[in-house]
Order: structure tokens, then sequence, then C-alpha cells
């Protein structure tokens, strides 16, 4: 599992959103920022981001998966 893999996922996800990858071997940090956030709570928020890398979760290709999830209002706030 590569970077521009893991990012093109979230990409589909949310399209149109800011989407930042930090991968070191199996871990990997995600941060999204997407109007899709707006008023969800913050475990729904991770259970979205989630969704699209289940499956390499699942296969063991990552296996630490750090979430920022924020609105662009957050961020600039």
């Amino acid at each position: 599992m590569d970077t521009e893999s893991v990012t093109a996922l979230l990409q589909a996800a949310f399209p149109g959103a800011s989407v930042s990858v930090e991968l070191s071997g199996g871990h990997c940090n995600v941060q999204v920022i997407s109007d899709e956030f707006d008023g969800l709570r913050s475990v729904t928020r991770q259970q979205r981001v989630y969704a699209p890398l289940a499956d390499c979760i699942a296969s063991g290709a990552l296996h630490a998966v750090n979430i920022f999830a924020k609105t662009p209002a957050e961020v600039a706030g």
C-alpha cells in the first residue's frame, strides 16, 4: 500500500475534500478536511474515513490508522 493509493481511495470517498496521507510501514496518518463532517460527531467522522480503507485494514496492508477529520471552518477557526 502506498500513499497515492490511500489518497485516491479517500479522494474518491470525499470529493472536493483536502486529503493528506503519511505512511510509515503499515502505520498511516490521515487528514481529511471536508464540509461532509459538518454536524457529525467525532466517532461518525472516523467511521466515514475508515469505510473506504476497510479492505486495506482487513488485508493487513494498513494496521494503524490515525485520523484527523475536520470541517474547513474548524481548521480555520
